[in-house]
């Protein structure tokens, strides 16, 4: 390889300041880290799917790549690879491995020789009694592997997402509980299934269960504890806090919910850091599990869109892209701090992942069930009481999608015809919640975080029925409803507000198209007589 003397700024790899945190100094030139460089697919862009390929026709009808096909397919190329290798020998730095289907080379090194190679800027900084080396401005690389780098990430380690769970603070004479198995049954979700032959992944950035809790939930329900098992990312594992508050809430909360409505699934809790580099490598981890083989992921982290880098949404949303094209729906939280997504100066921000276009955005609702029967249900909205809402808006980043186009999807905040959020929603108010056992301790816990589970044990028990997996969903849901506003698949939420938006008939940016009619839902996505038919 000729030398390397010009180098270039690295797109969409500028890092803004760690907001609220104090300098305190350079970061350690002797720590040894380790970094995630993601390159580009192996395929000629011609020869991946286009969104209308991957959304085209009913689940029965579809062919999806093998995770072995996708990685000869459009895994990494060797060559770029090698030319990793080569500019990590230049540059004092080790590759610790290679995984052309994740199209990731981890390399280690010193902080020192990875300032060096990238030219980067590294800084400790303190912030809510921690600290974290981070970085600011862009990175440099050679102008050999302008083509072939799309991100590089583990120089920072800030934090980078936060749950989408609320606990239930305070206890109105109003409030009620219900179970999973009471949402699902309000839900209608399809008879006689239980998610054989399914697994699901759940992406966890923090916190972790106990088997204790697990086998003293459902047998409380009178069900099987379900086959979970921890998936170490990055060198995370399965950690309990031991806080219901923490994180812990969030990782039992999308377990219990999951497990309760797809008992016979396998689930598998993929454990990483809180960092973008730990949130990218789980999602592709997952999605190129060959061992689990998940056809759906639940993601229950997020944070506002402008947060990220934009190598870093970019490199996610790609992430969720592969997935589709192997069959993998992927459900996110929207958030619950309503339309702001809990901006400090108030401006409409919304949530990402659940803005990409290849995940499906999952809102919340407050829910009242009249025996097994939904007696109302309008978007949550408990912010008086301080207490969150569903999140939801426009993206300023991703663009309107096509599957989209009829949806009235407002323009962004600054002007921009981009993609609504959430396309879905579920029962997420604390005030309505999910009973669950977190540490050893009973309590009811809400938020969109609870939505994204409750979606994929449903998608779980969908993909049973069909014998296939649904796959790309987004194309499919929104064509179901095309004709009328809205179909039999969904519950329609008209009533209620995020602080930003109202619901209204149809699709809105509280609660998406509605909560689902799941029995409804299956027959649609099966095409059989009298359904809303989304078409072949």
């Amino acid at each position: 390889m000729p030398s390397r003397t010009r180098r270039v700024e690295l797109k969409g790899s500028t890092r803004q300041p760690l907001a609220g945190a104090t300098k305190l100094g350079p970061a350690d030139s002797a720590e040894k880290i380790q970094v995630t460089v993601i390159l580009r697919r192996g395929s000629a862009p011609g020869e991946f799917p286009t969104d209308a390929e991957l959304g085209r026709g009913l689940p029965a009808q579809r062919t999806y790549l093998t995770r072995e096909e996708f990685a000869a397919k459009h895994g990494a190329r060797s060559a770029d690879i090698a030319a990793i290798g080569q500019f990590a020998s230049e540059n004092n730095l080790a590759v610790v491995s290679t995984e052309p289907a994740r199209r990731t080379v981890i390399l280690s090194g010193t902080v020192g020789a990875f300032s060096k190679a990238f030219s980067a800027q590294l800084h400790h900084h303190s912030i809510a009694g921690r600290t974290y080396r981070c970085r600011t401005g862009a990175l440099e690389i050679p102008a050999e592997l302008e083509n072939i780098i799309e991100g590089v990430f583990g120089l920072d380690n800030r934090p980078q997402a936060r749950t989408h769970f609320r606990r239930r603070v305070r206890a109105k004479a109003t409030d009620v509980s219900f179970t999973a198995l009471q949402v699902a049954q309000a839900y209608n979700f399809p008879a006689g299934t239980d998610g054989t032959g399914q697994a699901i992944a759940l992406i966890e950035l923090g916190g972790g269960y106990s088997a204790s809790d697990l086998s003293a939930y459902f047998g409380k329900l009178g069900i099987a504890v379900p086959n979970v098992s921890a998936i170490s990312v990055d060198g995370a594992t399965n950690s309990p806090t031991g806080s219901a508050d923490g994180p812990d809430g969030e990782v039992e909360l999308d377990i219990e919910v999951a497990g309760a409505i797809a008992p016979a699934a396998k689930i598998g809790v993929y454990f990483a850091p809180n960092t973008d580099q730990g949130f990218i490598d789980a999602v592709t981890t997952a999605a190129q599990d060959t061992t689990l083989r998940p056809s759906i992921i639940s993601i229950s982290w997020g944070g506002p869109e402008n947060s990220w880098t934009a190598q870093a949404r970019n490199s996610l949303n790609s992430a969720c892209q592969d997935a589709a094209t192997m069959g993998v729906s992927v459900f996110v939280a929207s958030g619950d701090s309503g339309a702001t997504d809990g901006s400090s100066n108030g401006a409409l921000e919304v949530d990402f992942p659940s803005s990409s276009p290849y995940v499906i955005g999952c809102g919340g609702t407050k829910l009242a069930i009249n025996g097994s029967v939904i007696s109302s249900e309008v978007a949550w909205n408990e912010l008086s009481a301080s207490e969150g809402a569903t999140g939801g808006g426009v993206s300023e980043v991703f663009a309107l999608p096509s599957f989209q186009s009829g949806s009235k999807v407002p323009a962004a905040p600054n002007g921009f015809k981009g993609r609504g959020v959430p396309d879905v929603c579920g029962d997420a108010d604390p005030a309505s919640g999910y009973e669950v056992l977190v540490d050893g301790e009973s309590t009811v816990i809400g938020g969109t975080s609870a939505v994204a589970p409750l979606w994929a044990g449903l998608i779980a028990r969908i993909n049973q029925s069909i014998g296939k997996p649904a796959g790309y969903l987004n194309p499919l849901i929104y064509s179901a409803t095309a004709d009328a506003g809205t179909s039999a698949a969904f519950h329609d939420i008209t009533s209620g507000s995020n602080g930003g938006y109202s619901a209204v008939p149809g699709w809105d940016p509280c609660t998406g198209l509605g909560s689902p009619n799941g029995a409804a839902l299956l027959a649609a996505l099966q095409g059989s007589p009298g359904s809303s038919t989304p078409p072949s």
